[in-house]
């Protein structure tokens, strides 16, 4: 018997591969972009560098003999994966893929996800991973729950270690929402990409409650509301895109350092000088403080439509990039409220973990008070913040634009939560509390007994503010550094990134800490 010829070898090769490329086939494939969605592989080529992904596992299949499956093999099975470049840079990646059984987690799928989960961490890269599936195969039983929970497991090995991002492009359901909630950031393309426990038919007949699966787990439930994703737009590809922009601003693992463009001017902003209103209750926007002081055009806003009254984000000052914490006095007056914390407490650990210094920006009149937001565990969510930024060893450089009462001003990268280098503006107040409640408490009983009890309270207040409504009290026990005019703080940042290119602070060794979650 004569072998097979080489040159038919390499033909039934061209033909797997062929096969293995139209995951579900061409039906499947149509159905896909009926629904106004891509292919697996159409959105890899959109997220990575053109013509850089290597695809491994492509020809493994499924081993599950029930309920049919046994007719229902793909190659590849319900999963791309692979790795390539981003902007130059390697990135793993592994897309689920509808077309093939509902893009359902089988074992095989699960160890296609944690063999590239694995190259990731062992090769210091981030892993992104792109979501649109059913759930669980149900045919195959425990296998599949084993499959997550496997999953599950490298996220958290990889977590602090390498980026992880996920974007929800399908549906996600059960299970499967738990390793994009173990990941760094989350994607939403509006419209499709859905999140939820339990979905609308399991809610209905549990509770009566009758809901739509956007309006369960949608774009505006999760970015607004759960504060579960980070991001959310209107198209796959515009989404695709975003998380190419944000990778630029983060290292590829936690032993290397951000990018840094030397090419940037240093130059002083003379708008800054006149941007905080006379009235200490007037609002103003702080992203125009931050756009000021940022290198041009360089802020990316993360949670932007979650916790207002709190700014978190990527940019670069000087070309370094840097993480960017702020109070937005447009919303809340910038009082730190139970989503708030809980938002810049996640994002400054993010930080510390992948070496991105952190800038403070803060104007906070205190916690925010009220009956609800003891119930929803303030005190709790305020300590995240606290635990967050003590712990945090990276560069930490504040400004204190305006108001820091009480324990909102401990909580804001204070100098002894070890801040590196804070600075205030003339116009920084730093006290217990305001002026007004200061004097009503300190002063009660005077000005209960004077007959002109509103115009000593006036005086009061007067004197009070002149006295401690300032950053001179603070600057002069060394808690502030320095007191600056507003024009100059770019410059500032920039020489004391620069100052503290080389910071190292160790913390006695331990296990981990007990951060009260």
């Amino acid at each position: 018997m004569n072998p097979q010829p080489t040159e038919d070898k390499n033909k039934k090769l061209i033909e797997i591969k062929e096969t293995a490329n139209l995951g579900g086939g061409q039906k499947r494939i149509d159905s896909q972009h009926a629904k106004g969605k891509f292919t697996a592989r159409e959105r890899i080529s959109f997220l990575l560098d053109e013509n850089s992904f290597e695809e491994t596992d492509s020809l493994v299949t499924h081993r599950s003999n029930e309920f049919g499956l046994e007719d229902q093999k793909f190659f590849g099975d319900a999963v791309v994966t692979g790795y390539g470049l981003i902007n130059g840079r390697l990135v793993f990646v592994y897309a689920q893929d509808f077309t093939v059984l509902g893009g359902s987690l089988s074992e095989a799928v699960s160890e296609k996800i944690c063999k590239v989960m694995d190259l990731a961490v062992q090769n210091g890269a981030p892993i992104i991973g792109l979501i649109d599936s059913g759930g669980a195969r149900i045919q195959e039983g425990i296998d599949s729950l084993s499959g997550y929970a496997k999953i599950f497991q490298r996220n958290v090995i990889a977590s602090g270690v390498v980026p992880q991002i996920s974007v929800m492009m399908g549906p996600a359901a059960g299970g499967a929402t738990y390793s994009p909630a173990l990941t760094d950031f989350i994607f939403m393309v509006e419209g499709t990409g859905q999140m939820y426990i339990t979905g609308p038919d399991v809610i209905r007949a549990v509770t009566s409650e009758e809901i739509s699966h956007e309006e369960l787990g949608g774009f505006q439930m999760h970015t607004q509301l759960s504060g579960v994703a980070h991001f959310s737009f209107e198209k796959e590809e515009i989404t695709l895109q975003k998380v190419r922009e944000l990778l630029e601003y983060i290292p590829q693992n936690n032993m290397e350092e951000p990018q840094v463009d030397e090419n940037v001017e240093i130059q002083s902003s003379e708008i800054l000088n006149q941007i905080i209103p006379d009235n200490p209750n007037e609002p103003y926007d702080m992203l125009t403080v931050i756009n000021e002081i940022i290198d041009e055009e360089s802020l990316f806003q993360v949670h932007e439509d979650f916790a207002k009254n709190i700014i978190v984000g990527f940019s670069r000052i000087g070309g370094q990039s840097v993480g960017i914490v702020a109070q937005q006095p447009e919303h809340l007056a910038g009082s730190l409220d139970v989503n708030a914390s809980i938002k810049a407490a996640r994002f400054v650990r993010f930080c510390d973990a992948f070496n991105i210094p952190l800038i403070t920006f803060i104007d906070v009149p205190g916690f925010l008070p009220g009956v609800e937001q003891e119930k929803l565990g303030i005190i709790r969510h305020g300590a995240k913040l606290i635990f967050a930024y003590a712990e945090a060893t990276v560069p930490k450089i504040s400004i204190l634009t305006r108001k820091a009462y009480g324990g909102s001003y401990i909580v804001m990268s204070s100098k002894n939560l070890n801040g590196d280098i804070n600075l205030s503006w003339p116009t920084g107040e730093i006290a217990v509390m305001g002026a007004e409640g200061a004097v009503n408490i300190i002063h009660k009983k005077s000005i209960s007994e004077s007959e002109s009890s509103e115009d000593l309270k006036t005086q009061l207040i007067s004197e009070y503010e002149e006295k401690f409504m300032n950053p001179y009290v603070a600057a002069s026990r060394g808690l502030i550094d320095d007191v600056i005019t507003p024009s100059e703080t770019r410059v500032k940042i920039i020489k004391s990134l620069k100052m503290l290119q080389n910071k190292r602070q160790n913390f006695p060794p331990k296990k981990h800490g007990s951060i009260p979650l």
